[in-house]
């Protein structure tokens, strides 16, 4: 009995030492450490005149992303489609002022086509998937955005 009640509280030693190990390297990592990467400056997207679209090519690499801007009114018909080297390569919509997404690419497809709500700034944002970003792997990529009346 003595022998268990031994093995039990080196355990418990064990797993309180590992918990503050733990609880002290969350404290001392610096801000930057934790931090995502950096948000991306938004890239303006206008069409040329007499054109309802724009491909945009690029490549992203690791935790690298694009953030693209385009000023949609209320009733069109929006299209944007991405072909990429990287699979993992991936696209958000999210609509003015809202907090989440309205496509979410890695569980929708490459492919988002949708009548506008209401009038503002439509945000797209490209990424790759954390599996790809830890990686460090590139994605080469073709956006297409498309706005219709």
């Amino acid at each position: 009995m003595k022998h268990r009640l031994t093995l039990a509280g080196t355990a418990m030693a064990r797993s309180a030492m590992a918990l503050s190990a733990l609880a002290l390297s969350a404290v001392a990592l610096p801000p930057a450490a934790i931090a995502q990467a950096p948000m991306p400056k938004p890239e303006r997207v206008q069409f040329a005149k007499g054109t309802s679209s724009k491909a945009i090519k690029g490549t992203i690499k690791g935790n690298q992303s694009r953030l693209f801007v385009v000023n949609l009114r209320a009733g069109q018909k929006v299209s944007v489609k991405l072909v990429s080297s990287n699979a993992s390569a991936n696209f958000n919509v999210t609509a003015p002022g809202a907090e989440q997404a309205m496509f979410i690419g890695s569980t929708s497809g490459n492919e988002f086509k949708d009548v506008i709500p209401s009038s503002g700034d439509y945000k797209i944002d490209l990424y790759l998937m954390r599996n790809a970003a830890r990686r460090n792997e590139t994605a080469n990529f073709t956006i297409t955005i498309g706005a219709t009346n």
